[in-house]
């Protein structure tokens, strides 16, 4: 798979590296290096890997996507200027797979081609987030129109998006898992209010905010209901599943720059007569780490395997999701330990990595949630008289 990932490798090295400064900054000049960096993207064939040609995109399943991710993922800045960043490529994948027509011309069609962004509205912040079946969000039929009521925050990058898909309670008297449904709606709807939420590690503009969304009798096409009538659940994990481990597959990229700067980090600076790769503490820091980053990249390309053979891996979803996360923590704080002070400032990617690194135990289902997902699972078999198969 190298040779998939040489291009993107050296776009990285070429525009992305060299710019994150700038691109960090999230003013106006940098977003429009974004606008730039996005058309040398495009020019080069290495736009929307995440989704297949049929779609508009470059993708060619989870493999190949994984693979890239360990060269897209090492800047936070390059899902963004590829195409493939987060809500959107959930959002993409899930408007290719239930999308009419019509919804796919008017808000697939621009989203791929980078002419608008989007946004996933579900968490509420009444509600666990790892328990969507208490959502309190409503949308009514009224005629011909969706009318939609709530309150949902961390809907990521709603600020200044073009759309968000919404879940809410449509039939109040269905079981848990019926009773929402997916609606698109223009996040220039009469009704909504969008307001950034600070969160650590994101400066917020844009692309990068977490927003509290109200919706006050939004009104919006019957025909904006993506799916059927109580599906909102059941799309919601085909679109959170994957997801996932296209967290886990930046976070490789991550871990891996995080690595590299520790290793060579510890080979220049010296102290108490030596360079700290001579310390033992620091070569167990590195051996550690070393094996971390195999374990979940192999983690990671089991499970993308799986997907791309027809299966919803779930146990593996939820397995690596955790493991991924805790691997990420560790192997980062590692890599500012051996910077010492230096690794406290933006000199190194490595403090924003830090930040950011740490609301990955807990957003897409926090650690506790996915252990318990993948414990209960493997019982089940169990108590059924089978086992768990590792391959």
């Amino acid at each position: 798979m190298s040779d998939v990932r040489a291009p993107y490798r050296a776009f990285m090295e070429e525009h992305v590296y060299p710019n994150e400064a700038a691109l960090a900054r999230e003013d106006d000049v940098a977003a429009e290096l974004v606008l730039d960096l996005r058309a040398k993207a495009k020019a080069a064939g290495l736009w929307a890997p995440h989704l297949p040609l049929e779609a508009g995109g470059t993708g060619e399943g989870f493999i190949y996507y994984a693979h890239l991710n360990e060269e897209i993922g090492r800047s936070v800045w390059g899902q963004l200027v590829f195409n493939c960043q987060a809500p959107d490529a959930g959002n993409g994948e899930i408007l290719h797979l239930f999308g009419t027509d019509d919804q796919k011309g008017r808000f697939l069609a621009p989203l791929v081609a980078g002419e608008t962004r989007s946004f996933f509205s579900m968490t509420e912040p009444e509600v666990s987030g790892a328990d969507p079946t208490g959502l309190r969000t409503t949308a009514r039929l009224e005629g011909e129109q969706w009318v939609i009521d709530g309150n949902k925050w961390f809907s990521s990058g709603a600020e200044d998006a073009g759309f968000g898909i919404v879940m809410a309670v449509t039939e109040p008297d269905a079981e848990p898992h019926r009773r929402m449904s997916q609606i698109l709606v223009p996040a220039d709807s009469p009704g909504i209010s969008i307001e950034p939420v600070p969160v650590m590690g994101h400066r917020g503009r844009g692309w990068t905010t977490h927003c509290e969304v109200t919706y006050s009798g939004v009104r919006v096409p019957a025909g904006n209901l993506l799916g059927e009538r109580g599906d909102g659940f059941r799309i919601a994990q085909k679109r959170l599943g994957p997801g996932r481990i296209h967290h886990v597959m930046r976070w490789l990229g991550q871990m891996q720059r995080a690595f590299e700067l520790m290793c060579s980090r510890a080979l220049e600076r010296e102290a108490f007569g030596g360079p700290l790769a001579e310390k033992q503490t620091v070569q167990n820091w590195i051996a550690d780490s070393a094996a971390d980053i195999q374990a979940c990249r192999l983690l990671t390309l089991d499970t993308a395997h799986k997907i791309d053979q027809g299966d919803e891996a779930r146990v593996e979803i939820s397995l690596v999701k955790f493991f991924a996360a805790r691997v990420l923590n560790d192997v980062i704080d590692r890599a500012v330990q051996v910077h010492g002070g230096l690794g406290l400032t933006d000199r190194t990617p490595l403090a924003a990595m830090w930040a950011m690194a740490r609301g990955a135990r807990i957003y897409d289902g926090p650690d506790e949630v996915h252990r318990m997902v993948v414990s209960r699972r493997i019982l089940k078999e169990f108590a059924a008289g089978g086992t768990y198969r590792f391959s």
